[in-house]
């Protein structure tokens, strides 16, 4: 059977059972679970740690009503940085490649932070779609390009996530590919392209790392908009 290089972003199946709900719940295992103790072990405590980084750099844009979102917007950086990493692991699936599954993410968090403002302040809200000193002609014109740009949000987030990791996947497996071929014709050459896949890798990580940092930034963001 041909495999081709897109192969590697479909969902695994076993026993015509999808595994996709595995790689999704396996992150929630590497975590330790809390302990109602005064002293813990160092893992516990460097995962007190991490937590209580992420959380202080999210909050850092929102007031004291978007404090509120502390857990899920944390929560929702831990899973998409753990499945990130997990990914590049050799003969893992990467659930943040498929679209469907990041505009699942983007759409209600962003459709919530909307309802949000709509509710507490909906004057301000519905503000954003006109401009202060806009001119009267074009006012119609101005309100159709906001409110394009608006709903195109969660579309934005869903798209950059899945674009920029299988971007990343694809060329870690054509540089491997590359340098498997090269091995027995041109060691040399060979040599050379692992050092760009290694180079490659750290990058990805950084790009796994960054983009789940993004992804939930920019949520905020947007909560801050509205609250």
């Amino acid at each position: 059977m041909n495999l081709s290089f897109f192969d590697q972003f479909m969902s695994p199946y076993l026993l015509g059972i999808p595994l996709i709900l595995i790689s999704l719940l396996f992150p929630t295992l590497l975590f330790p679970s809390p302990r109602n103790r005064w002293v813990t072990n160092r893992v516990s405590t460097l995962q007190s740690w991490f937590i209580y980084m992420i959380t202080k750099q999210l909050m850092i844009p929102l007031n004291k009503k978007g404090h509120k979102w502390a857990l899920i917007l944390s929560s929702l950086m831990i899973f998409l940085l753990s499945i990130n990493l997990l990914g590049l692991l050799p003969y893992t699936f990467t659930p943040t490649t498929q679209l469907s599954m990041n505009l699942a993410l983007a759409f209600p968090l962003w459709l919530a932070t909307l309802l949000t403002g709509l509710r507490n302040q909906p004057s301000a809200s519905l503000g954003h779609l006109l401009p202060e000193g806009t001119p009267t002609p074009l006012i119609p014109a101005l309100i159709m390009i906001e409110t394009t740009s608006l709903l195109i949000r969660p579309l934005a987030l869903g798209v950059r996530l899945t674009a920029n990791l299988t971007a990343g996947h694809l060329l870690i497996q054509l540089i491997s590919t590359a340098t498997a071929v090269l091995f027995s014709i041109m060691p040399a050459i060979s040599l050379l392209t692992a050092c760009v896949l290694l180079l490659l890798t750290i990058l990805e990580v950084a790009v796994a790392m960054i983009q789940a940092y993004v992804f939930v930034l920019l949520l905020s963001l947007y909560l801050q908009e509205n609250i």
